[in-house]
């Protein structure tokens, strides 16, 4: 067994502040303002100081602290540390959208994957954006799955939505929903069962994982008769895998599978597309819940909510899924680490 210094120090947990007229800047200073913390990480705000001072004072949280962080990966253990990623002056406007934030986003979320890159920090939480603003000539992606997987070359990676006793991934991610059945086949299957075992070993560090996957089509297919890739892609590899030993089960019909309360004996579910696995779990998990991009060699979470510009500004969003994005970012870590030492 061989020692590693870097499982002994607080991780640095880089957080990108997101767009910031939505709830961003917001719920990471009330996941942030418990000073205890900071016994646990480094915390390095990506976005602006000018920003976090506005929304300080606009919210009365002025008892919420920070220091400049002015030389690259120079960032002080006992303190909350802002990494300011642009020079101009952007306005805020919050619940309002405009080109200025997505631009502003950007600059946080590029500045942040490229200290991480870097190793310079040791794992990422994103604050929401807006998928429509922030797009331009350098980012052009469906959301930060997309990108994240893109600029650690990853030849795949999974959406997994995660909370206390509920994990569940998408299959097909950010597609329209007409295009859902054509991506269905056999090997990107086998690739999203193959990382999620892997995570849910590796990151959460369950040795044996059990694993559900639901079916595409009404009561997963009848045997056929509402639709056949239930029966001849999805069932085909579920077998696959327990003839290899793995714990995986399926296809299963997702209603009965959340209606009975089945998904509290998995360890993971695969759903076949997005809305399938993200309305249960928004609607069992939505305060706590955690997005997490499984697969790739670094870390990356999120809290499980949107920009909510409905309520931005206003000192009435939660800080829990922000709060649950920064601990499972940590624990992720942790779990890695330990796994590198019994190695």
């Amino acid at each position: 067994m061989s020692s590693n210094p870097k499982q002994e120090e607080k991780p640095k947990i880089g957080i990108t502040i997101g767009d910031v007229n939505g709830i961003g800047p917001e719920v990471i200073i009330k996941a942030l303002r418990d000073n205890r913390i900071l016994n646990f990480i480094t915390p390095v705000i990506y976005g602006s100081t000018k920003t976090l001072s506005y929304y300080r004072k606009a919210l009365h949280l002025e008892d919420f602290n920070y220091s400049q962080a002015k030389d690259a990966g120079q960032f002080h253990s006992k303190k909350i540390n802002v990494v300011n990623c642009w020079d101009e002056m952007v306005e805020i406007n919050a619940g309002a959208i405009t080109p200025e934030a997505g631009r502003a986003s950007f600059n946080a979320l590029e500045k942040a994957t490229e200290d991480l890159k870097a190793g310079l920090i040791d794992a990422i939480v994103t604050a929401p954006i807006n998928k429509h603003n922030i797009q331009s000539d350098k980012f052009k992606f469906a959301g930060h799955t997309e990108y994240f997987t893109q600029k650690f070359d990853a030849k795949d990676s999974l959406m997994f939505l995660t909370s206390e006793n509920l994990r569940i991934g998408v299959a097909t991610g950010h597609i329209p929903v007409k295009d859902i059945s054509g991506n269905i086949t056999k090997e990107l299957l086998t690739r999203k069962l193959d990382i999620m075992e892997q995570s849910l070993v590796r990151d959460f560090g369950i040795k044996k994982p059990k694993i559900a996957v639901l079916g595409l089509n009404p009561h997963a297919g009848e045997e056929g008769l509402l639709g056949k890739e239930d029966k001849e892609i999805i069932l085909p590899v579920v077998k696959e895998f327990k003839h290899r030993g793995s714990l995986i089960f399926g296809p299963f019909p997702a209603d009965g599978f959340f209606g009975k309360g089945d998904f509290r004996k998995f360890d993971g579910i695969l759903a076949m597309y997005h809305d399938q696995g993200l309305i249960p779990f928004k609607t069992l998990a939505f305060e706590s819940g955690v997005n997490f991009t499984a697969g790739l060699p670094a870390i990356r979470t999120s809290p499980d909510h949107g920009t909510a510009y409905d309520i931005a500004g206003k000192d009435e969003a939660s800080a829990t899924s922000m709060r649950e994005a920064i601990y499972l970012a940590r624990d992720i870590y942790k779990n890695r680490h330990e796994q590198l030492v019994e190695e």
